[in-house]
């Protein structure tokens, strides 16, 4: 396929976050949102990330900011990677379930063996969160994997499906591949796409890898999918993608589509779907939602300077495609 035609809008969107430096390194993103119809008002999760070095480095902070007209974004609470005794914090994401408590899914670099884990905190109240009660929800170990990071959580006719960026082994991992506290920047595993289930947002079911790179293409090494957009009766999933760990922290956007959430066709096998025209190319993270008439993109991209920003778009509804 060509690039997305909504690939001048997504360029065009308006900056909701700016990156805290003005060099490579420094990002702001790795955005995941949800409405909630109590609240009348979204809440957007995101990082604050510097380069390795200038502390608080990497993945420093996570912040939650709330919205009523996706224009205002007021910062309502935050945690920063010490509270956790990591090295680095990665996406989130936030739900706010049927007995009336928010789950906050969070995803950090381990303390005792230095592999990406992804974790569950619950609150009655979003501003309220205490990261001394998150609680462990996947290890990488459990399941065979060298990493779980990354959740982003959709719910289809009840059961809430929550996928998750997967470093697989390869020939060439080792225990030293953690020495680095990430291994999905070694060249050391393969960067996946994995799912697990739940009715309730607190008993999960592991189904396993649904998507992964393969061939030698523009995507073989990661295939992370951030989103997934119900259209026309089928499922469009955005996935962030590279040829290498060279290409770490710069990827770039794919389109995969599925019947059923698990098997997946990649619709972008010869290049990226979406592009910034800046430095590295990369645009990713993409988080698409439709709420009432209108399909909200948030996403991360980057800069001239090569610094990370966070960028939010709106489209019609009514008549939407990505063809």
């Amino acid at each position: 396929m060509n690039r997305l035609k909504i690939e001048p809008d997504l360029l065009a969107g308006a900056l909701i976050r700016e990156p805290v430096g003005d060099e490579k390194g420094y990002w702001v993103g790795a955005p995941g949102w949800c409405w909630d119809d109590a609240d009348e008002a979204a809440y957007l999760t995101y990082r604050i990330r510097r380069p390795r070095g200038v502390e608080p480095d990497r993945g420093g902070e996570s912040r939650i900011a709330k919205t009523t007209d996706f224009v205002n974004f007021e910062d309502v609470w935050s945690v920063h990677k010490d509270q956790y005794t990591s090295a680095s914090i990665e996406k989130s994401c936030l739900h706010r379930g049927t007995d009336g408590q928010w789950r906050y899914f969070t995803s950090y670099v381990a303390p005792e063996d230095g592999r990406w884990c992804t974790t569950i905190n619950k609150t009655t109240k979003v501003e309220t969160l205490d990261p001394a009660k998150t609680q462990r929800l996947f290890t990488a170990t459990e399941h065979g994997l060298e990493g779980v990071k990354d959740p982003w959580l959709m719910e289809v006719n009840g059961v809430y499906h929550l996928f998750l960026s997967v470093a697989k082994s390869t020939a060439s991992t080792s225990k030293s591949s953690h020495d680095t506290l990430d291994i999905f920047n070694t060249g050391e595993c393969v960067s996946a796409t994995a799912l697990a289930t739940s009715d309730n947002l607190d008993d999960w079911d592991w189904q396993g890898i649904v998507l992964q790179p393969e061939g030698d293409g523009w995507d073989q090494y990661c295939r992370r999918i951030n989103s997934v957009l119900p259209l026309d009766g089928r499922y469009y999933a955005f996935y962030d993608g590279s040829a290498g760990h060279h290409e770490n922290y710069e990827e770039k956007t794919g389109l995969a589509v599925s019947d059923d959430l698990r098997n997946w066709e990649v619709l972008s096998p010869d290049g990226p779907a979406v592009l910034s025209p800046h430095t590295s190319g990369s645009l990713r993270y993409i988080d698409a939602q439709k709420i009432g008439d209108e399909i909200i993109f948030i996403y991360e991209l980057t800069r001239a300077n090569g610094a990370h920003e966070m960028r939010l778009s709106k489209f019609a509804a009514d008549g939407f495609s990505l063809a």
